[in-house]
């Protein structure tokens, strides 16, 4: 046990980033960015208010990952930092490592400005000239004033399918002369032998010498930052047409799929951000085609929390084939690897599924469980569905197993992993698996099972709501809520849970406890107590949980202007276009998982959709009564592609299912009320 815990808190340390963000409590109310039509958002400096300024953004492909932090001046001067790490890649670690170390070893380095290329004009060095504005459209765009009559456009993107990271370089002449430059020959190459072969990294422009740019006429080149490994082909310029092409093609096939429209282009963005975001931290690995979290520290490699129960079930929804196929990856690996015995599940098989972590259950069955059984009926896939059932029963079994003489599941922690006390029994892993059991009843029923199984899972959940209402409804703070653990006297950001799975008989107090008790400037903090550390600590994901649980207890105008608020402050803040894991620890990270539990607060919070089948599903949806629409277009799930078209008349909500063109459900019904679609098969 030691051991282990020496491992975890090293595992912990190693989440502190080298890019030191401010105490986010005293920058929330700092305004940044603006909208820029449907796609982008803005940064213009040209009023030069609130700088200096830095912040950083994470962008991914299948075999690389790049943070790119900037850093912007008081005279707008630009410094940029690129970690570009490549995650296949594993280096050897030090012989004073810790133990920890051979689960983060990834081959990177962070690349600064020395390594452009030097650019002559006129018998002097050329520089770009001030930043004018800064644009992110799912690539980074960094746009200079006017230098020595040249205007600098850098954008800055990842491949999606190679080694590689790309920056472009376009550069105008504003002049009415020609304009002749001398662009230094810029190469640089490390070797190094890695755990898995040998590794040459490299740093090149695809341009070197004289070159003359008329007047009005632009002038390209790109840099790039690539990897090798052993003899495997090196990309060669020219190439960046290629890389943005293949950007730009993965980009609009986000788009174009599970588009919201709400009267708050707020949401509407960030909901588009949350997408590519959730989308692009896709990896090739070992196990097949892999989600991961990214950060800078979780790379080719799937965990119990972040895969099965957040982003996997998230996928059929948007019909992303890449992310299909790694969520059911994702699931697959936990079956083949179901444990003997008594056992319980490993949370997490890291470095393309060579090593396992961690000792602790966490709770880890029920949060596959829940997972799997909402993706198997999301999919509407009968034969991948089957493969998974087995994964899905004895994860169930499992943590029947697991019930204490209350009746409810106990666990060695939950998936904030001893961070913060748990208890013998905590109130995540019950309601996780109360979720589980409801839509494994629904599977099972899909999947044509004996009724007496179903009943049996049916009769489960019964009791065990009926345990968690016994063991931990408790009042705290003056609240009829719940305590997360036996006799624990604080509030906990997961008390939000049994909103989410649909047990709401202590909705009021919960409501309360989230939205003023638990409520900080970033989101529902972690703990409502006096006596932490640090008070204000906040993981993004208790928060997009309890927005979820929120709107689906019916509670949408209450919870509207907390979600605007913190949308518009993860969208257009101090530290954008994603939002994020946790603060301190992480320093923010852009972890993607929790851009895939930003979209299902609209999906299955508020408009309350519930797989019912492979091809049906109960829609209640709760809308605020300021919006007089909701739509939400082009879901890929069960099989098809339809559309939910909501519009207020008085005091119902019309309620129009378009699937290929054709209108298969008009109703008028209530809000918050249910109602049944059944899909074409």
């Amino acid at each position: 046990m030691k051991m282990f815990l020496s491992l975890l808190f090293a595992l912990f340390a190693a989440g502190l980033s080298t890019y030191a963000q401010e105490n986010p409590s005293t920058q929330q109310n700092k305004i940044f960015w603006k909208l820029s039509g449907d796609h982008a958002i803005v940064w213009d400096l040209t009023n030069k208010t609130k700088l200096p300024h830095s912040d950083n953004m994470e962008m991914d492909g299948k075999r690389v990952a790049a943070i790119i932090t900037y850093q912007v001046d008081e005279n707008r001067k630009l410094i940029i930092e690129r970690e570009i790490i490549y995650p296949q890649l594993r280096i050897f670690s030090e012989s004073s490592a810790n133990y920890w170390r051979k689960y983060r070893a990834y081959l990177k380095d962070t690349y600064t400005d020395d390594f452009l290329p030097v650019i002559t004009l006129e018998k002097r060095t050329f520089e770009p000239g001030p930043l004018d504005s800064v644009r992110i459209d799912g690539m980074l765009h960094f746009y200079h004033s006017n230098s020595q009559g040249l205007k600098v456009v850098r954008t800055l993107l990842p491949s999606m399918n190679y080694r590689l990271f790309t920056e472009i370089w376009k550069i105008t002449n504003t002049t009415d002369s020609a304009k002749t430059l001398t662009i230094g020959k810029t190469e640089f190459i490390q070797e190094q032998e890695g755990q898995n072969g040998h590794f040459t990294r490299k740093v090149y422009a695809d341009v070197r010498g004289g070159v003359t740019i008329l007047p009005g006429q632009t002038f390209t080149f790109a840099v790039y930052f690539t990897a090798q490994l052993d003899n495997e082909p090196l990309v060669e310029p020219p190439f960046s047409e290629a890389v943005l092409s293949e950007r730009d093609l993965f980009l609009d096939t986000i788009r174009q799929n599970l588009i919201l429209e709400t009267p708050d282009p707020v949401l509407n963005h960030l909901f588009e951000f949350s997408k590519i975001r959730a989308s692009e931290s896709i990896y090739d690995t070992k196990m097949g085609l892999m989600h991961s979290p990214g950060g800078g520290r979780y790379y080719t490699g799937v965990w119990a929390n972040d895969q099965c129960e957040y982003a996997s079930p998230f996928f059929p929804y948007l019909g992303y084939k890449t992310g299909n196929t790694a969520a059911y990856n994702s699931y697959m690996q936990f079956l083949k690897n179901i444990p003997e015995g008594d056992g319980h599940f490993w949370s997490s098989y890291e470095m393309e599924g060579t090593l396992t972590c961690c000792g602790m259950d966490r709770g880890d069955a029920a949060m596959i469980a829940f997972g799997a059984s909402h993706f198997a009926l999301a999919e509407g896939n009968k034969e991948k569905a089957e493969e998974l059932w087995p994964l899905i029963t004895w994860s169930l079994d499992y943590c029947d197993r697991r019930k204490n003489e209350a009746g409810v599941i106990n666990s060695d922690s939950d998936e904030m992993e001893g961070r913060v006390a748990t208890g013998g029994a905590n109130l995540a892993t019950s309601s996780l698996y109360y979720g589980a059991l409801r839509q494994s009843a629904l599977l099972a029923k899909a999947l044509g099972k004996p009724g007496s199984l179903i009943k049996k899972y049916e009769k489960q959940a019964e009791e065990l709501a009926a345990s968690i209402e016994d063991y931990f409804g408790a009042e705290i703070e003056g609240l009829e809520t719940y305590q997360y653990f036996k006799d624990y006297p604080y509030l906990r950001h997961w008390i939000c849970l049994p909103l989410v799975v649909g047990i709401d008989n202590r909705k009021e107090g919960t409501l309360d406890a989230l939205f003023s008790k638990l409520w900080t400037n970033n989101g529902v903090r972690v703990e409502y107590n006096p006596d932490m550390e640090e008070p204000n600590l906040f993981w993004d994901r208790g928060t997009l949980y309890a927005f979820r649980g929120a709107f689906k207890a019916g509670a949408a105008n209450r919870a509207l202007e907390k979600l605007h608020a913190y949308s518009k402050t993860r969208l257009l803040g101090f530290h954008v276009p994603y939002v994020v894991e946790a603060w301190p620890e992480g320093n923010m990270a852009h972890l993607s998982a929790e851009s895939a539990l930003y979209c299902r607060i609209f999906i299955e919070g508020l408009l309350g959709i519930v797989p019912t089948g492979f091809h049906s599903f109960d829609l209640t949806p709760n809308i605020p009564d300021s919006w007089d629409y909701v739509n939400l277009k082009h879901i890929r799930a069960f099989g098809t592609d339809f559309d939910i078209m909501i519009d207020r008349e008085k005091e119902q909500l019309y309620i129009r299912v378009i699937e290929a063109g054709k209108t298969i459900l008009k109703k008028k019904i209530n809000n918050g009320e249910s109602t049944h679609v059944s899909l074409s098969k």
